[in-house]
């Protein structure tokens, strides 16, 4: 019997330092989050971040936070809700941090009888730090728990036409009535090692300015390539002019290089440069979380108007919308109809 895992990122299970802690601890000592020894990684993030950062990131979570609880953790539960009613076969929700857990969701489904999971990371783009963890635990979790399961991967999706369409419809609809000087496309930062980890031939992957645009067997994994696709052809769809769009990476760490620019230092430049009027969508994540509704629509705004700009616009993520539902879910219907499989992730060549 066929079943669906959505996995998404996770959250706190509230905006208090007593619950961001722990999450925290998970998140950041994730071997493909802060990919250190284990030791250094306990003496940076225990000894040193744990000590000071959940105090702020809780007081960051307050100001998103909904009645509901979490946005990403609502959003996301809203979306599996409605993919569950357009498929035939059980979907499961899951988290990589937080809960619901993985290990939860796929209880769920062996509950129910099922032995073959789609396991589909809710991230456009591939990244250690966002996908390959997921896929890297749900298989631990599968040999430990349920060693009978099959386990079918989602690849990245950041190319795919319908998604593609989704994005574009999704920014032309909140673009109208707004008449934007420059519309940013906001990615979430790794450090530029994990590019070359990442990189399958051990050898295209320079950040260079070519590398990206060159044909390469390493573009199935390289986040900054998957990134810039995914901006050329929504603006393609768009017919957005050059010089009217630009592309950056947010949410950095000190002590490392991270994928450049950064969005902050170039929306901070932006009203000198005569931009006035800015849209800024986040196309690295699907659900509205702390670092779209806090980083970009508070914080960026803020900033952006501090600096001399004067209207800020931030639009949202895909969310629950129905049109992208119904894209996850003719996913689903045709991997389990076996029209369109989806091409299955071989993690040994990931973590090579």
């Amino acid at each position: 019997m066929k079943g669906v895992l959505l996995v998404n990122l996770g959250s706190p299970e509230s905006p208090t330092p007593k619950d961001v802690k722990p999450y925290l601890d998970e998140f950041l000592m994730d071997k493909y989050v802060i990919d250190v020894p284990f030791l250094l990684r306990a003496l940076l993030v225990r000894g040193i971040i744990l000590q000071t950062r959940p105090k702020k990131s809780a007081a960051a979570y307050a100001k998103i936070w909904w009645d509901e609880g979490s946005p990403l953790v609502v959003i996301s539960k809203r979306m599996h809700a409605k993919v569950k009613q357009l498929v035939d076969i059980p979907v499961s929700l899951a988290m990589r941090y937080g809960n619901p857990s993985l290990l939860s969701g796929l209880q769920e489904l062996h509950d129910k009888g099922v032995n073959e999971v789609l396991l589909f990371p809710l991230y456009p783009q591939h990244a250690m730090a966002s996908t390959t963890t997921i896929l890297e635990l749900a298989e631990d979790l599968r040999k430990k728990h349920f060693p009978e399961m099959k386990f079918t991967i989602v690849p990245a999706f950041y190319n795919k036409p319908d998604y593609i369409k989704n994005l574009a419809d999704s920014i032309k609809s909140h673009l109208e009535g707004f008449d934007y000087d420059h519309l940013l496309f906001s990615y979430h930062g790794i450090p530029e090692r994990h590019i070359r980890k990442t990189d399958i031939t051990k050898s295209h992957c320079k950040i260079d300015g070519s590398c990206c645009n060159t044909p390469s067997p390493a573009h199935e994994f390289c986040y900054r390539h998957q990134c810039y696709e995914t901006t050329k052809q929504v603006v393609k769809l768009l017919g957005i002019p050059e010089g009217k769009y630009s592309q950056t990476f947010q949410s950095r760490l000190a002590g490392d290089k991270w994928l450049t620019p950064y969005t902050d230092v170039e929306v901070n430049k932006m009203p000198e440069k005569g931009i006035k009027k800015l849209a800024v969508v986040t196309p690295a994540f699907v659900s509205d979380c702390l670092e779209t509704l806090e980083e970009i629509a508070m914080e960026a705004n803020h900033e952006f108007k501090a600096h001399g700009g004067e209207e800020f616009l931030a639009i949202p993520c895909l969310n629950d919308s129905d049109d992208w539902c119904k894209t996850v879910s003719n996913w689903i219907t045709n991997w389990s109809n076996d029209a369109s499989s989806p091409v299955k992730i071989d993690s040994e060549k990931i973590n090579a």
